[in-house]
């Protein structure tokens, strides 16, 4: 039977005989059902219709993604403790496998929120069952179980050493970022989906709840998320989009966007 893919989300969903009648994704206030209704693929017919690009931002961290869905793009970090495929994409076909398995493969799986869940059980499977890191919190999103999906709690799950999984919440309540040291020259770098967004000038963060249907967050939810990184030493920030990237002095970035977002929020608009 056909594992279906939510072609809005990207999702995938257990095999079934005829594609589910809504998708739990989609129906949530943070994602969307397109006008002319849901629809679906599978894993097959994708490889027909969508290609992955790949770009290298830094040695040791490449970029994979489609545009499929709602745009996510992967990331394969190179690490001394071995790689990880940072977030998930649906697409994956075999041009996709031959070149990562050329670069060591995949040792771990890390995603940092429901809406990049995607085909990860098809890469796992693809590089020798490589263990999922999903935080707990958003566990009740998991619409395909997988055997490889280990559940972390708390506000840090270390992967091995300088690689460093990090719960922010905001977006979603197990929002994740994974923070490698060794990353820009070892002055460490943030991957971040959209747990921090990257605004289009390439000067701020944001943060939302549904960046689609335009919900923000509350004070109270954004700066725990500065507060969780205050401990790292990071300055490249790597967001949602393949273009989407603080390159420089990323810590200072989320501090002021931190603030910023505050003061908008309260009024006060007291930033600098």
């Amino acid at each position: 039977m056909p594992a279906f893919i939510c072609t809005a989300c990207g999702t995938q969903f257990p095999p079934s005989d005829k594609p589910p009648a809504q998708c739990l994704i989609c129906e949530e206030e943070r994602q969307y059902v397109p006008p002319g209704g849901q629809s679906w693929t599978t894993i097959e017919k994708l490889a027909q219709s969508h290609m992955n690009s790949f770009h290298e931002y830094e040695p040791g961290v490449i970029g994979i993604g489609a545009g499929f869905a709602i745009g996510q793009r992967a990331l394969l970090v190179q690490t001394s403790g071995g790689n990880v495929l940072w977030d998930c994409v649906a697409t994956l076909d075999a041009a996709t496998v031959t070149m990562i398995k050329g670069l060591g493969g995949i040792q771990a799986i890390a995603i940092s929120h429901p809406h990049f869940y995607t085909t990860m059980g098809e890469w796992s499977r693809a590089f020798g069952g490589a263990p999922i890191h999903l935080n707990a919190a958003d566990k009740d999103w998991i619409v395909n179980q997988n055997p490889a999906i280990k559940l972390w709690g708390g506000v840090t799950h270390k992967l091995w050493d300088g690689v460093t999984l990090v719960r922010c919440g905001g977006h979603f309540p197990g929002g994740t970022v994974m923070h490698w040291a060794g990353g820009a020259q070892g002055r460490g770098v943030v991957c971040a989906g959209d747990i921090l967004s990257v605004t289009t000038d390439r000067k701020w963060v944001s943060f939302m709840r549904s960046y689609s249907n335009f919900i923000p967050l509350s004070v109270r939810e954004v700066e725990p998320i500065g507060a969780a990184l205050e401990p790292f030493k990071f300055d490249t920030i790597y967001g949602h989009y393949f273009d989407r990237v603080i390159a420089k002095d990323a810590k200072r970035v989320l501090e002021k966007s931190v603030a910023r977002y505050v003061g908008a929020i309260n009024g006060t608009r007291g930033y600098k």
